[in-house]
């Protein structure tokens, strides 16, 4: 591997100043596919869909000095996802009060309905890892060397046998197991740095 980026205290804490550009950066690309996804899975066209996922963005950037974040009392991602569901439920009533404005959904009054229920609460958690994941992955990938990435990548996420990754790469079993092993405890490090907490 190459050299690692360095570890930097949790995105959360860095958010708190409205100047750090990275943060903020940083935050957009994680949080925004998943709000503005959400919004499309519950009928919101693509242009309210983006709409909603900027009033999520400015209504995070207002609160988030104010938030007192503790684990122990709920996830970032469960607080996000009630500021998503309380800003979905301002579109609907929105459209309600004023159904000559928006983009020509007609059949807004469902868009809410179920946005609590049990699937869509494990739908939310399930997109979060899965857009986390692939985020971090784009950030250790350049720091880490090709056939290093590719036995990770085989063994941990396509699920193949070590011995059949090793054979095709040129590498001993251990070393896939190393490889494995290294990438994914950088991987779980940087998404440490984003859910600022230690359930990563």
């Amino acid at each position: 591997m190459t050299e690692p980026p360095p570890t930097r205290p949790s995105l959360l804490v860095r958010l708190r100043d409205a100047r750090d550009a990275p943060a903020w950066a940083q935050f957009v690309q994680v949080y925004a596919p998943l709000v503005y996804g959400f919004a499309r899975r519950q009928g919101l066209q693509d242009a309210d869909a983006a709409d909603l996922t900027q009033e999520v963005l400015h209504t995070v950037a207002r609160s988030i000095a104010r938030l007192d974040y503790d684990p122990r009392r709920g996830s970032f991602r469960g607080w996000l996802f009630t500021v998503v569901r309380t800003r979905l439920s301002n579109f609907r009533d929105r459209r309600r009060t004023h159904p000559d404005r928006g983009s020509g959904d007609t059949d807004v009054q469902h868009l809410i309905d179920d946005v609590a229920s049990p699937e869509e609460a494990a739908w939310w958690d399930a997109e979060h890892e899965r857009r986390l994941f692939a985020w971090a992955a784009e950030q250790v990938r350049p720091h880490v060397e090709p056939a290093t990435w590719q036995a990770f990548w085989q063994s941990a996420v396509e699920g193949r046998p070590a011995k059949d990754v090793a054979a095709e790469l040129g590498l001993n079993v251990a070393s896939v197991y190393v490889a494995k092993g290294r990438v994914l405890a950088r991987l779980k490090e940087v998404i440490r740095e984003v859910q600022g907490d230690a359930d990563a």
